[in-house]
């Protein structure tokens, strides 16, 4: 099964997919009112932490979906998948809002590891439509494997330097 025939198959029987993305704010919702005030504390922030990865990573997973539709397939946005591509996020920011209401999310134990993983994605994303616009084309000797532990020296060192970024803005 392709990743195409996945997201078609989920295409074709949204209720699943709705309920997911639907559920996961209430769930949120629910534990601001029962835990209201006390979401920094042992078992709300593991709740908390739980649900934005139960959001986050689909959510994340649309955008850079979307990202590359557009920008490398050039797909018109008028084809765009309700389901796989536009609820995944209003339901990741509705439940970061949510639970940005009763708690900082910089205190929600795993959050900083998410943006990692966005920057890493972004980086990814940003290497590869450079190489698309500028049209390099290499014709090389050099095995695959070699390619890709390039381009994962790439991906370590653009973390590192964004992380050495982020951290000096923090004093």
């Amino acid at each position: 099964m392709t990743l195409h025939e996945l997201l078609q198959l989920i295409g074709e029987n949204p209720s699943y997919v709705l309920f997911y993305f639907c559920i996961i704010p209430f769930a949120a919702l629910l534990a601001g009112i029962l835990g209201k005030g006390e979401g920094d504390i042992a078992p709300w922030k593991y709740l908390y932490s739980t649900l934005i990865y139960l959001i986050c990573v689909p959510g994340i997973f649309a955008v850079t979906l979307s990202v590359y539709v557009f920008l490398f397939e050039k797909r018109s946005i008028f084809e765009t998948d309700i389901f796989m591509q536009i609820l995944p996020v209003l339901s990741m920011i509705v439940t970061l809002l949510i639970i940005r209401k009763n708690v900082d999310l910089d205190r929600i134990p795993g959050f900083d590891k998410l943006s990692g993983l966005v920057t890493i994605i972004l980086a990814a994303l940003i290497i590869m439509w450079f190489i698309d616009r500028t049209h390099i084309w290499v014709i090389s000797y050099l095995p695959i494997g070699y390619l890709l532990l390039i381009f994962v020296v790439l991906l370590v060192v653009i973390r590192f330097g964004w992380g050495k970024l982020m951290s000096g803005t923090k004093d």
